[in-house]
């Protein structure tokens, strides 16, 4: 049982470190490589696209600022560089085994840029929701759905005869 914990311990630590920062889980597990990669496109993919400001702006209800600090040809690249640095970390730390096991995160990654492509102009009840708050709200989309398509691939792939 002590095993299985560990695995499930350092599973959760290298998502958790890569979500913090993708690149972080990878210097942990010491693949500098990766983690220089990662941590460069992070850093160039931020403050290309005016990352952080975007976030400062968003906390503070200043969403039309925020959009207009956005600089969406940059910031479209961010989704999915964060969510294969997840993938990536998830695997490298003994993860990702099981078949399909990577469509949520895949899904994810889509949604969310689809999400930041409409947050100039999505509104909710009359409200700007922003490029970063927009994005947030379809990341569960995103997950829902490749959890869904993961559950019939797998249905068709091993109910499939021999």
């Amino acid at each position: 049982m002590g095993t299985n914990l560990n695995l499930k311990s350092k599973k959760l630590e290298a998502i958790l470190w890569s979500i913090a920062l993708p690149g972080f889980a990878q210097l942990l597990q010491r693949n500098y490589v990766k983690c220089i990669l990662f941590i460069g496109l992070e850093i160039l993919i931020n403050v290309m696209g005016n990352f952080n400001a975007i976030i400062v702006l968003s906390f503070n209800l200043k969403i039309e600022e925020a959009i207009a600090q956005t600089n969406y040809l940059w910031l479209m690249f961010y989704p999915c560089l964060y969510f294969f640095a997840i993938w990536d970390a998830y695997k490298d730390a003994g993860g990702g085994d099981k078949p399909f096991a990577y469509l949520p995160l895949v899904f994810s990654a889509y949604f969310v840029t689809v999400g930041l492509i409409f947050s100039p102009g999505f509104k909710i009840f009359g409200y700007l929701i922003g490029p970063m708050w927009l994005p947030i709200l379809f990341l569960p989309i995103g997950l829902a759905i490749g959890v869904l398509l993961r559950s019939i691939l797998f249905k068709i792939y091993t109910n499939e005869p021999g």
